[in-house]
C-alpha cells in the first residue's frame, strides 16, 4: 500500500471518534449535554483563574493610572494604577461565593416549607401559601435593600436579603410537584399501614423531589448574582475595599465621562458572562432531568 493510503487510513481511523460524537449533537440529549459542559467548564475555569491571579494587582500603582486595554494590562488598569484583570476575576469569584450562599439558603428554606405545606396541609398549607403570595408581590430590590440595611449589610446581610426574597419561587414548585406525588397509590397506602408523616416525606416524596431542587438551586445562581451586584452598585451591599462586580461598575460612573470606558464595560460584560452560563447550565438541566425531553 503506498504512503497516501496509509495516511489516508491513518487519518480516517483518528477522527472515527470524532464522527461518532458528531451525530449525537443532532439530537436534543447530545446538544444539552455540550451545553451543559461548555457552561461547567467556563464557570470552572473563572474559579480556577480567580484562585491563581493571585492579589498583587490590587496593589495602587499611580504610575499606570487608567491605561486603556493593551497587552501589559488585558482590562487595562483604574484610576489608582490597579489592574482590572485582577479586580474583575477577584470580583467573580467573590459574586459566585455570595451566589453559592445566598442559592442554597434560599433553596434549602423553599424546599422546607413547601414539603412541610404539602405534606402537613390545613392551616400550615394555608399559612405557607399566603406568606409566599406576600413575598412574591413585594418589589424584590426595595426589600432587600431594607433587610440589607436592617442586617447591617456586608457579605452576610447580601445573603440574608437575596435568600429571604428568593425562597417562594421554590416553595411553590416542591409544593405542587409534592401534592401531586401524594396522589400515587402507595403514598395514600403508607399512612393506613403506620408510617408516619414524616417517614413518608423523606422516603416518598424527597427522593423525587431532588432533580426539581437541584435545578431550582442552579436556576438561582443568575438572580443571586445579580441582585448581589445590584445592592453593591448602589453603596448597601459589600463594602468598597472588596472587588466586587457591583463595586466595580458603581466606581466606574465616576469616570465614564472622561472615556475610560473598560472600567464599567469589562465588568459589566463579564458579569453579563458568567450570569449567562449558570441561566444556560439550569435550563439544559431542567431539560436533561424532565422526563418528556430528556431522550430527545
Amino acid at each position: 500500500m503506498s504512503t497516501t493510503g496509509v495516511l489516508a487510513r491513518e487519518t480516517e481511523s483518528a477522527f472515527l471518534p470524532l464522527r461518532r460524537w458528531m451525530p449525537s449533537l443532532r439530537h436534543r440529549r447530545g446538544r444539552t449535554v455540550a451545553a451543559i459542559t461548555a457552561c461547567a467548564g467556563f464557570i470552572l475555569l473563572i474559579l480556577f483563574l480567580g484562585l491563581a491571579v493571585g492579589r498583587s494587582g490590587l496593589e495602587t500603582s499611580l504610575g499606570q493610572r487608567n491605561l486603556s486595554p493593551g497587552a501589559g494590562h488585558l482590562f487595562g488598569t483604574d484610576w489608582l494604577g490597579r489592574d482590572m484583570v485582577t479586580r474583575v476575576l477577584l470580583g467573580l469569584r467573590l459574586s459566585l461565593a455570595v451566589g453559592l450562599g445566598a442559592a442554597a439558603v434560599s433553596s434549602v428554606l423553599g424546599l422546607v416549607l413547601g414539603l412541610s405545606a404539602a405534606v402537613l396541609g390545613g392551616k400550615v398549607d394555608l399559612f405557607v401559601t399566603w406568606l409566599v403570595d406576600l413575598f412574591l408581590s413585594l418589589p424584590h430590590l426595595v426589600f432587600q435593600i431594607l433587610i440589607c440595611f436592617a442586617a447591617g449589610g456586608g457579605m452576610p446581610g447580601v445573603v440574608v436579603a437575596v435568600a429571604i426574597t428568593h425562597w417562594p419561587g421554590i416553595a411553590r414548585i416542591i409544593r405542587a410537584e409534592a401534592l401531586h406525588l401524594k396522589t400515587n397509590d402507595y403514598v395514600k397506602a403508607s399512612p393506613k399501614l403506620g408510617r408516619s408523616k414524616a417517614w413518608v416525606a423523606r422516603r416518598h416524596l424527597f427522593p423525587h423531589l431532588v432533580p426539581q431542587f437541584l435545578v431550582a438551586l442552579i436556576l438561582m445562581f443568575p438572580h443571586a448574582i445579580a441582585h448581589e451586584a445590584a445592592l453593591s452598585f448602589i453603596g448597601i451591599g459589600l463594602t468598597p475595599h472588596l472587588p466586587s462586580i457591583g463595586i466595580l461598575l458603581g466606581e466606574s460612573l465616576r469616570h465614564l465621562s472622561t472615556g475610560y470606558w473598560w472600567l464599567a464595560v469589562i465588568p459589566g460584560a463579564a458579569l453579563l458572562l458568567m450570569v449567562k452560563a449558570f441561566d444556560i447550565l439550569g435550563e439544559n438541566i431542567r431539560s436533561l432531568v424532565n422526563p418528556r425531553t430528556s431522550q430527545e
